[in-house]
């Protein structure tokens, strides 16, 4: 992995961060669904607090969107397990499973190559 990095350009950013979440925030996971349900209006994203931060979700996503179409950016880096950038695998009910995070489920919507790492 660190060779292909090597052969791009990289610009590191956090959707979370760009929505105006703190750091560090309290752990937060989809509920119900995956990404896509949460940009369809079917799932929720919820902090262990309880707290629903799905809006802020939403905003990161749409932020990453935005900085890779102004930049002409077609490929991302996501981190895995994260209930924005999950690409494989993301949290759901406290399980480990198959679905993706809010921002790469947004990102792939609008035909950007995303790449899932560990």
């Amino acid at each position: 992995m660190s060779a292909l990095l090597r052969e791009f350009e990289t610009v590191p950013i956090c959707p979370e961060m760009l929505a105006g979440l703190p750091c560090p925030r309290p752990r937060a996971e989809i509920v119900l669904g995956c990404g896509f349900d949460v940009l369809d209006g079917r799932a929720k994203v919820v902090d262990s607090r309880g707290g629903d931060v799905t809006e802020a979700f939403l905003r990161g996503a749409q932020a990453v969107l935005n900085l890779a179409l102004a930049n002409d950016i077609g490929m991302a880096f996501l981190k895995e397990k994260s209930p924005s950038c999950g690409v494989n695998r993301i949290y759901v009910n406290g399980a480990l499973q198959e679905g993706r995070g809010v921002t790469a489920a947004l990102l792939s919507r609008h035909g950007l190559q995303i790449i899932g790492v560990e």
